[in-house]
């Protein structure tokens, strides 16, 4: 996907310094502690976040709602979070040791979110744009981190109706973390083109399968990362913000993949919410598996071309546009590849050698129904082309949801 070719990096220390591998816990080498300064391999423990709309079933317009479904259960507040928009809400997983325990987080929060929506007689749908709600008329959350985020950003913080996913990655060593951050970039693009789940926006077929990214790409700090030489950068940029007032801490860094300044991890934020449990499952399972193969080449002295922003965002902008539909650039080869045929490499080249390791084989070869049959946003599209009514594609996302 990079190059064909890994390239060799500095040798950490002789090879009697180097760690022993691993047991049979763990598809990795353990640190060894002779070596006065052992990197240590990441746990790759998961995490979830995703973002839901909530639906009046009559309408199918979004409703404002959020904070009186959590006045009805109270109890449920440390897993289910209010959002900026009363029309939005989130859920978080618990810490999951392998995709297979995602996929099981997921179907319980999901289930636990619609059967207190439906109480209300409400619904809830997983995608990136609701086809037709109209931000101007959605209202804002009462509470003060978002009425802080409306004062400092003014009109963009009420056409910020937008849904995505969250993918953490449990990385400890900080310094391969950004290692990870600076190679994972360049896949970006590839991660998002499987989750494209926003092709309308206000009522309009916008022509896009990522519509969100570009709404979002309309406030600070968003986007592909600037690669970082180290975390000592990351933490010195992160207080220059914080002592001059733009930010009251990592949390408004809303970069498509973050050091998260609460855990030890890697937080993809590239994707769309996926309408289906199995494509979000997917897109974990790839994840991880990136930052297995990393760790690995790491460990024998190896990394991937590190491409400039440019290049990155040519690729992003292109997956936005036309999705699994479109070349993206080999910026190995220099030249426009098919983007299925991409992501087939991403598979069966990049990541196939740690999969069986990681057992999330089934997970993350689901991405081949994926490429087969086409993301959200083309069963939406298809759904629309058919019938010609933005309600019938809101009835789709509910049930696929």
């Amino acid at each position: 996907p990079a190059s064909r070719r890994p390239i060799r990096i500095r040798a950490a220390g002789p090879a009697e310094h180097r760690p022993e591998h691993g047991s049979a816990h763990s598809p990795f080498p353990t640190p060894d502690t002779r070596h006065p300064t052992p990197m240590k391999p990441p746990s790759l423990t998961l995490g979830i976040e995703e973002e839901y709309q909530i639906i009046d079933p009559e309408t199918r317009e979004l409703r404002s709602y959020i904070t009186e479904i959590l006045k009805e259960d109270s109890l449920v507040l440390a897993e289910v979070k209010p959002e900026l928009h009363q029309s939005m809400v989130e859920v978080g997983s618990r810490v999951c040791p392998t995709p297979a325990d995602v996929r099981a987080e997921l179907v319980r929060l999901r289930g636990m979110v619609m059967d207190i929506a439906a109480r209300s007689g409400l619904r809830i749908a997983a995608a990136g744009t609701h086809p037709f709600s109209c931000w101007t008329k959605q209202s804002i959350t009462p509470l003060e981190r978002y009425m802080g985020v409306q004062k400092d950003l003014a009109e963009l913080a009420q056409q910020l109706l937008i849904f995505g996913t969250h993918v953490h990655v449990g990385i400890e060593d900080r310094e391969f973390l950004i290692d990870a951050l600076n190679v994972s970039r360049y896949l970006l693009p590839h991660v998002l083109a499987l989750s494209t789940s926003s092709p309308f926006w206000q009522g309009r077929r916008t022509g896009l399968k990522s519509y969100r990214s570009i709404i979002f790409r309309n406030f600070p700090r968003t986007g592909i990362p600037p690669v970082l030489q180290s975390y000592g950068e990351y933490e010195n940029m992160l207080e220059t913000l914080v002592r001059t007032r733009s930010v009251p801490d990592g949390s408004k860094i809303w970069w498509d993949v973050r050091p998260p300044h609460l855990y030890p991890t890697l937080e993809f934020r590239v994707c769309d919410v996926c309408t289906r449990v199995d494509e979000a499952v997917c897109i974990v399972a790839l994840l991880q598996a990136i930052i297995a193969k990393l760790w690995k080449l790491r460990y024998d002295n190896m990394t991937f071309r590190v491409y400039p922003l440019t290049m990155i965002e040519e690729n992003k902008w292109r997956v936005v546009r036309y999705g699994l539909d479109g070349p993206l650039i080999d910026f190995g080869k220099q030249r426009e590849v098919d983007a299925r045929a991409l992501l087939r490499e991403v598979i069966e080249w990049f990541v196939d050698d740690v999969v069986d390791d990681l057992g999330s084989r089934r997970e993350v070869e689901y991405a081949y129904r994926i490429l087969e049959h086409g993301t959200s946003a083309d069963r939406q599209i298809a759904t629309y082309e058919r019938t010609g009514d933005l309600k019938a594609v809101v009835d789709q996302l509910i049930a696929e949801t």
